[in-house]
């Protein structure tokens, strides 16, 4: 599998890559992505839009997820800084459906997080400065889009809020509906 180490994640369909990074005393070089290595580990989707976000400690993007025809695939990265990383199994059928995962993702461990279509994502900002890529396997559609409340009691995910004087959430991701209240995949 070349430059990447793939694990799976407690759910199915989570994947944790770990790419291979080669450092000198320049700094280092690492591939973010390869289709052909990918592609040995059984991964074919395809990527049709990268997104880039930068936000301070506290903050907090997500659960967000887009319904059929539009559903996504996000392959997770940190540039630089460091979040807790979450996905939601919204998938009826799924033996862990309505259960959560998280990883700490970060510039120093460059580690990344692919979730499959059918998973609602969000992150915590763990530093200020934090910068997030994702490759998505959809296009953005307004239409398609739903989200979860972030702290959704009955969701439950374990944030790792502590030393965090603020938690900082958007308005739309504030007034969002409960696990179950949400829309999921059959």
């Amino acid at each position: 599998m070349g430059n990447f180490k793939f694990s799976a994640a407690p759910l199915k369909g989570l994947l944790i890559i770990e790419p291979k990074a080669f450092a000198d005393d320049r700094g280092f070089f690492m591939e973010t992505y390869n289709k052909n290595s990918f592609a040995e580990c059984g991964f074919n989707e395809v990527f049709v839009q990268d997104n880039r976000s930068r936000s301070q400690k506290g903050v907090v993007r997500g659960m967000h997820y887009q319904l059929n025809p539009a559903a996504m695939g996000k392959l997770v990265s940190v540039i630089s800084g460091k979040i807790f990383d979450v996905g939601i199994d919204l998938r009826k059928g799924s033996p862990t459906f309505g259960k959560w995962y998280g990883e700490t993702l970060s510039g120093e461990n460059k580690r990344m997080l692919y979730l499959p279509p059918g998973f609602a994502h969000g992150f915590l900002a763990l530093e200020d400065g934090t910068e997030v890529l994702y490759k998505c396997t959809g296009m953005y559609s307004p239409k398609d889009e739903r989200t979860i409340l972030w702290n959704d009691p009955d969701i439950n995910i374990k944030w790792p809020i502590e030393g965090i004087k603020e938690v900082i959430v958007s308005e739309k991701d504030q007034k969002s509906p409960g696990f179950k209240s949400a829309e999921v995949f059959a």
